[in-house]
């Protein structure tokens, strides 16, 4: 059927749909009827005749992926519903079934707020320019001339098919842990989906697992399910020194990225588990490629080059790198925030493989996480940090003159704006959704990287 073509004003999404999924408030920036128009939309966009659908702990979720599968179903295509999942989990089912998919989460975002995470069957990224923006255009629409008709052939069906043991069983073949030594860990699942997944993954090996905060809950009520924010981690840190345990694991909202904490109760950088992970991978397929983005730590392509293998720089965010896995065949992706992307994944992400990748490495050998990771962090790091600006464009153009023209230092606008000396580099890059500057600079030394970036923020700030 085709789109009306009404020339009516159009609601304006822009402050929902973002580059690579729909998020906002329920139900002050969306509710369930606008989640069904997504659903018509997502199947008149991508011709979909069956997809599947999962959905986090949230309050708003279950209502929410209930209304987009009776969008889909009126467009004639046919839902198969995994119930309650992980994201990782909902991208096995798109490729285990062959399936375009969508997950109903708001990620580590507050309680308040929910979304949609699409993909076409096998995983692939749905973003802004790989239909996103198309699926905008027709839900504008839609919510200003009434909807779309349903389609004149048929109603889909729902069908439901719980994925969790199938998904867990994929990621047991994918890591071998038959050999491991006894380890203790503390898992914080910050009261989100690794509290559904990490009993059933981590089932029957030699491990000690202290949980904290599995009972699912969309108020998370003990801290925020965003383990990037240093603040929540602080309870992972403590349980671990109290436990003496081996390590301690941290997942977010939609369980899709994994943190790790070492034995001292310090966080191990998601750079170094990125070059951790590539160098098991390279070990498996020599000379293969592996992606990073261009705000992991130079690290990553040391270690890669010296594991034999071809590093290749991307930009932020998963479309992105998971575009770029599938044009180089790499066979592993890391990004600075802690998503890591596999070729026997689909080329998706998944933390939980990440986490396995780590306990098999630990517990391959008698020594300690942070001496096994010490090889893999090389260089003083600032972590990214925002400044709020008025003039976004007005503030890079100064950065970019301040630097241009020095001798011994490039520049490049991959993403933002790179540039680098002999041992030291930063990026700064615009926020997509607000009037921010994201800065990441790393140096030989702690000295120059502190030096390095409050001389940055000094005049991004200015």
């Amino acid at each position: 059927m085709a789109a009306p073509t009404d020339p009516a004003p159009r609601t304006d999404l822009s402050g929902l749909v973002k580059a690579y999924d729909v998020r906002g408030i329920v139900p002050d920036a969306w509710d369930e009827s606008t989640a069904e128009l997504f659903g018509a939309a997502f199947v008149q966009v991508t011709g979909a005749r069956a997809l599947v659908t999962g959905h986090d702990m949230r309050a708003t979720s279950p209502g929410l992926a209930r209304a987009f599968a009776r969008g889909a179903v009126a467009q004639g295509a046919d839902v198969t519903e995994t119930g309650l999942c992980s994201t990782d989990q909902l991208y096995y089912a798109s490729g285990a079934l062959g399936l375009p998919g969508a997950m109903f989460t708001a990620s580590h975002n507050p309680a308040r707020y929910n979304g949609i995470k699409m993909c076409r069957a096998g995983a692939a990224p749905i973003g802004q320019d790989s239909g996103l923006a198309e699926i905008r255009t027709l839900v504008e629409r839609w919510t200003d001339t009434g909807g779309p008709s349903p389609s004149p052939d048929r109603a889909g069906v729902v069908t439901r098919h719980d994925t969790l043991e199938e998904y867990a069983r994929h990621l047991r073949t994918l890591v071998d842990l038959g050999a491991i030594r006894p380890l203790k860990v503390v898992v914080d699942a910050g009261n989100g989906m690794g509290g559904h997944t990490v009993p059933t993954v981590l089932a029957d090996l030699p491990l000690d697992v202290v949980p904290m905060y599995f009972e699912l809950d969309g108020s998370f009520p003990n801290h925020e399910a965003n383990p990037l924010d240093p603040a929540n981690l602080v309870d992972l840190q403590a349980r671990v020194l109290a436990e003496g345990a081996d390590l301690g694991l941290a997942f977010d909202g939609d369980a899709d990225r994994c943190f790790v904490v070492d034995e001292r109760g310090e966080p191990v950088s998601p750079s170094a588990v990125t070059a951790l992970v590539a160098s098991r991978e390279l070990a498996r397929r020599p000379g293969a490629t592996v992606l990073h983005n261009l705000i992991t730590s130079r690290t990553v392509a040391e270690v890669i080059r010296e594991a034999g293998g071809t590093p290749v720089r991307t930009r932020v965010g998963h479309s992105f790198i998971k575009a770029e896995m599938a044009r180089t065949g790499a066979v592993f992706g890391g990004e600075h925030s802690a998503h890591y992307y596999f070729a026997d994944f689909w080329n998706a992400d998944t933390g939980m493989l990440a986490a396995l990748h780590v306990l098999a490495a630990l517990g391959g050998q008698d020594g300690t996480l942070s001496a096994l990771t010490r090889g893999f962090d090389r260089y003083a790091a600032s972590g990214e940090v925002n400044s709020t600006v008025d003039d976004v464009a007005g503030r890079l153009a100064a950065v970019r003159t301040a630097w241009s023209g020095r001798p011994g230092v490039t520049l490049d606008e991959l993403d933002g704006l790179t540039v680098s000396g002999s041992d030291w580099w930063f990026n700064l890059r615009p926020s997509n959704t607000e009037p921010l500057l994201r800065l990441n600079a790393e140096a030989r030394d702690p000295h120059t990287m502190r030096t390095l970036r409050d001389g940055l923020l000094a005049l991004v700030r200015a």
